[in-house]
């Protein structure tokens, strides 16, 4: 497992890490021995950084890892939680100091720990990057040594632009992949230049870019790719990354052809991501051993060539970008 450096915190990680939301919620039935397991293949395969949230499975999520964490001993993983969606409503004034300290003192006991490596606010309201009061209320927690770092999570590049004017914010985790590139065309090289971590989640746009799926795929109703295919419950962005379903299942046979020798769709697709050096951790769910250990694999794939980057490029200008270039 290869490592880069975590922007400034002087931490190194791994370049995939461990997505939990998928042990957590909102992804059909949730197995707790097979997560359990996912997790240890995880780590037993180099893999050292996780992310999770408060809000996966109401803090089932973090309850997991720890479990995880107190089984294995010696040295911890990164562990990256997020906080903010527990709010019943999404509001700047909802971000306040007593709701934040609220919500770390309860990640602290679900993780088990008396200082977070890092809290992301989970895709707070646009409008909250205007309001530095609410940074200083993270620079507290991290001065009353609650929390090492923090970061923030996004849905938009506007918000993660607007972001690097902090200088407390040490990471952005933002959607990119084969089917989400705007990020790559500014933000990257800001980022870089401000040496921001940046996480990249969704890496397999909800496992359409596993190639797995077809038309009649069916996903059970207590999955996001069920109920919220039209932004009904969250920014349909997290869902296939906000592109229709049909038009992803047509892109994906165009990338499916790029794909050579016995390697899978799913490695290929992170080993896309790992080509771009600003990002610094690929964050794939897993609910088994098997993809876990797959995931970290990818790693091992020889970078893509220019000319398949090129097609890639080709094939989100042509059949992805007029769905969601504008809209993220």
């Amino acid at each position: 497992m290869r490592m880069r450096d975590f922007g400034r915190t002087g931490r190194k990680v791994s370049e995939i890490g461990f997505g939990a939301w998928a042990i957590g919620a909102a992804w059909g039935e949730v197995n707790d021995e097979e997560a359990l397991a996912a997790l240890h293949a995880a780590l037993d395969s180099g893999v050292n950084f996780i992310d999770t949230a408060d809000v996966y499975g109401d803090g089932h999520s973090e309850q997991l890892i720890a479990k995880v964490v107190r089984e294995r001993g010696g040295e911890r993983p990164f562990i990256a939680t997020k906080a903010g969606r527990r709010l019943p409503e999404q509001t700047v004034a909802g971000y306040s100091a007593e709701n934040l300290s609220n919500y770390i003192e309860r990640s602290l006991k679900n993780l088990q720990t008396d200082t977070l490596d890092l809290v992301q606010l989970h895709c707070p309201p646009t409008d909250l990057y205007y309001h530095p009061e609410v940074f200083e209320r993270l620079d507290k927690l991290v001065q009353q040594g609650k929390i090492r770092n923090y970061g923030v999570s996004v849905e938009r590049v506007e918000e993660a632009l607007k972001a690097l004017e902090y200088p407390g914010v040490v990471s952005v985790q933002i959607i990119f992949n084969a089917f989400r590139q705007r990020p790559a065309e500014r933000f990257f090289d800001l980022a870089k230049e401000t040496k921001t971590a940046i996480i990249a989640r969704v890496p397999l746009a909800s496992g359409l870019l596993s190639g797995k799926f077809k038309r009649d795929t069916k996903f059970a109703e207590n999955d996001h790719r069920h109920f919220n295919r039209n932004g009904e419950a969250f920014d349909v962005g997290e869902t296939f990354s906000g592109v229709p379903y049909e038009k992803g299942l047509d892109a994906v046979e165009k990338v499916r052809a790029l794909v050579s020798g016995d390697t899978t769709m799913a490695k290929f697709a992170l080993r896309w991501i790992l080509m771009f050096d600003a990002v610094t951790v690929a964050i794939p769910g897993a609910r088994n051993p098997q993809q876990a250990r797959s995931n970290a694999e990818a790693v091992e794939l020889a970078p893509i060539t220019t000319d398949t980057m090129e097609k890639i490029r080709e094939i989100y200008q042509q059949d992805i970008k007029p769905y969601v270039h504008q809209r993220w």
